[in-house]
């Protein structure tokens, strides 16, 4: 029941402060007010996580590492694990990706009785090099090929602003739906694999608490978001919603956790290049998102591994080294603490997955 509580709980935070993020643009542009923007968010986050989150929820609960590895302790700690790692960011005031460091504490519990599948974790790690950059790409791809005239005159005509508006509302609704199929499975997988709830069950449940969060208690996110994101144009804010709810629904179709947050962050750097040259690709925005990157998963790996070491295995020798990585890890959070933290043209507009 702990398990289950603690898995409910991280859904309902993944719902309150990314999924809710996803209509930001539809709030702050005036399109949808903010209570229709969260219970449209809602819906569309609970379809995402029922009809298209089995895949990714399989890989979480047994693609990393054996499904046997799963028992009820471990799915607690593991899932505790991924959630002390968020707080403790969230102390920090740095973004992670809730992606990542469910992952990460996933394979802290495979290293512990040496089961990780370290082909299927090179592939996902590689998705998360890959899809930013894909993000970058696409986003500088779609904004030259708005500033072609014939583009150009299309938006210039007074019906425009209309079809916009309607397009924006989709482009964030598609987001929310790809920001459940690829969420979900971040609090359920564990639960799933230790037999806790069934896929099935883990889906409906889980999709319900997503939506919930995202209803109940998005409101400061896509306040937050919807006021800073409106310097954008509607245009623009189709393509960074577009880009990224395409991306991660075809790595969710293939099973892939991938981190929405970096995603989105490359596609409004994107957006940026096109406009500003590469005076956007300052080298801080570039560090910090590696860092971010890296310490993610590291940090709920350590945690999980640590945790299982001490009150499953009962073997204090791995903990003492573990310790001086997570000392190391803290250090790092506390520099982009003092750092200016994304960037100026970056931060404002950034979206937890």
């Amino acid at each position: 029941m702990i398990a289950i509580t603690i898995g409910i709980f991280f859904a309902i935070n993944i719902g309150a402060s990314g999924a809710a993020a996803s209509m930001g643009i539809s709030y702050g542009s005036g399109v949808v007010k903010k209570q229709l923007a969260l219970v449209l968010c809602g819906i569309a986050v609970f379809l995402g996580a029922w009809l298209g989150g089995g895949e990714v929820v399989k890989t979480m609960g047994s693609g990393i590492v054996p499904e046997k590895t799963f028992t009820n302790a471990i799915a607690l700690i593991v899932l505790a694990s991924a959630a002390l790692s968020l707080f403790l960011a969230n102390i920090f005031g740095i973004p992670l990706s809730t992606s990542e460091v469910a992952v990460g504490a996933v394979v802290g519990a495979g290293m512990v009785f040496q089961s990780v599948y370290v082909g299927k974790l090179l592939w996902i790690m590689m998705f998360w090099l890959i899809t930013p950059l894909a993000a970058f790409v696409i986003a500088v791809l779609a904004t030259n090929l708005l500033k072609i005239k014939a583009f150009q005159s299309l938006l210039g005509k007074s019906k425009a602003t209309s079809v916009l508006a309607i397009l924006v509302v989709c482009m964030g609704l598609f987001e929310a739906f790809s920001a459940g199929m690829n969420n979900v499975a971040n609090a359920v997988g564990p639960l799933v694999a230790a037999q806790l709830m069934s896929k099935g069950d883990g889906v409906l449940w889980g999709g319900l608490a997503v939506a919930f969060g995202a209803i109940v208690l998005g409101h400061r996110v896509i306040e937050t978001n919807g006021k800073k994101i409106t310097t954008l144009k509607l245009e623009e804010g189709c393509i960074i919603s577009g880009t990224g709810a395409g991306i991660v629904t075809v790595a969710s179709i293939f099973g892939i956790p991938v981190p929405l947050t970096q995603i989105t962050t490359s596609s409004i750097i994107g957006i940026g290049f096109v406009k500003n040259g590469r005076a956007v690709l300052k080298k801080e925005i570039v560090v910090q998102l590696l860092t971010v990157w890296l310490v993610s998963p590291v940090l709920s790996m350590v945690l999980s591994y640590t945790i299982i070491q001490l009150l499953i295995v009962k073997n204090v020798y791995p903990v003492v080294v573990m310790a001086g990585v997570l000392i190391s890890v803290f250090g790092v959070l506390s520099l982009m603490k003092k750092t200016s933290s994304m960037g100026t043209t970056v931060h404002s507009h950034i979206v937890k997955d």
